[in-house]
């Protein structure tokens, strides 16, 4: 059985959730969603800082840490910015890290987005 976890974000228009727990496990997506919806367009930095600040209060929210982050999928739309990107993350992940796929795609659904994470984290039964 699945369950959606209140993550304190809008409602999203489109059919999706923020988060989901199911079978110990947690499963959310995440962007540089702001606290009032809208997208946070600034830098690489910044927007991956949004995005992780996003994962860890759906990761916590479901009763877990980011230490319990066991998946990380980041989808970017400039390769370069990983070196960035890898700046950030440092700063909410540490070793051993979690498993991690990196990928550069031409572009991500909101307009000025640069940045995406699919985040997988084990939650205690």
């Amino acid at each position: 059985m699945k369950e959606s976890v209140d993550i304190g974000l809008p409602p999203l228009a489109q059919p999706f959730s923020w988060a989901i727990k199911a079978a110990g496990l947690l499963f959310t997506t995440h962007g540089p969603v702001l606290a009032d919806g809208s997208i946070q367009t600034g830098s690489i930095e910044q927007q991956t800082r949004t995005t992780l600040e996003n994962v860890q209060r759906a990761v916590e929210a479901a009763g877990a840490q980011l230490s319990d982050v066991a998946q990380v999928l980041i989808y970017m739309t400039d390769e370069s910015d990983m070196p960035a990107i890898d700046s950030v993350y440092r700063e909410f992940f540490m070793p051993p890290y979690p498993n991690r796929s990196s990928v550069a795609v031409r572009s991500l659904v909101a307009p000025g987005m640069r940045v995406e994470m699919v985040v997988y984290a084990a939650l205690e039964r």
